[in-house]
């Protein structure tokens, strides 16, 4: 073959600048698809490494606010310095599920319900975190009250801690359905937990005025009821957080 027609052959065999200039624009879309690929996998991991550590939190918590009302009982002191010592655990899991969040966004950039997610439980986080506080604040009152003799039975302490862990359950179970019915529900059993919280209080301040003796045990069974009564407030505030991540819109369930 001579070289003008070897010339003239590698010219048939070459694309045309059309073909060229869709084999280019092929090759872009295939590298955009696999770093949007490649995105979205890591953005689902990290969203289910939060969804995960928020769990784990809330079962600590609900751990804890059981823990603290056996102790409470059971006169165990111990028992209750277990559980004011367990709540640094939580605190460390709100700091490391908040960095993740933190990063995730930063690195990622979701955009709409996956930036409401991530959103909504970083609340959710903040929301546990204080309920572990007051879980370990019970159980410093009830270490102070275990080795006294019970006042009353606690009058309505140990109802209220059962129905505040028994919350915090259903709520995190809302929380993983996405379920805003469901949400709502168990917010409104925040109510219950207030019609204890004043009967004891009235019970309490009775048995205060009747005997200065009870004064001690009636103060620190107020201030384990006023804890408890606040993790019955964040309980709700996590049904506006399940609000948010469903529908974008912000809710007060409890005015």
């Amino acid at each position: 073959m001579t070289d003008e027609r070897a010339r003239h052959a590698d010219t048939e065999d070459a694309p045309s600048p059309v073909v060229a200039a869709a084999l280019t624009v092929a090759a872009q879309v295939a590298a955009t698809y696999a770093d949007s690929h490649a995105s979205r996998t890591g953005l689902d991991h990290d969203m289910r490494d939060v969804k995960d550590g928020i769990l784990r939190m809330g079962s600590l918590v609900e751990e804890s606010i059981r823990a603290a009302l056996a102790a409470l009982v059971a006169h165990d002191a111990a028992a209750a310095t277990a559980v004011i010592a367990s709540d640094g655990r939580i605190n460390e899991m709100q700091r490391l599920v908040s960095g993740l969040i933190t990063r995730t966004i930063a690195t990622q950039s979701p955009v709409a319900r996956d930036l409401r997610f991530l959103l909504a439980l970083d609340h959710v986080g903040y929301e546990l975190e204080r309920m572990g506080d007051h879980a370990a604040s019970v159980a410093k009152q009830v270490r102070k009250l275990a080795p006294e003799p019970p006042l009353k039975k606690y009058i309505d302490l140990p109802a209220m801690g059962e129905l505040a862990a028994t919350l915090v359950g259903a709520m995190l179970r809302a929380l993983v359905d996405v379920d805003v019915a469901a949400a709502r529900a168990v917010a409104a059993r925040d109510d219950e937990i207030d019609l204890l919280y004043h009967r004891t209080f009235d019970d309490v301040l009775a048995l205060m005025q009747a005997d200065p003796r009870n004064v001690d045990r009636g103060a620190r069974i107020l201030f384990a009821a006023h804890y408890l009564e606040r993790i019955g407030d964040r309980v709700t505030n996590i049904a506006e957080d399940i609000v948010f991540l469903s529908s974008g819109e912000i809710e007060d369930l409890n005015p």
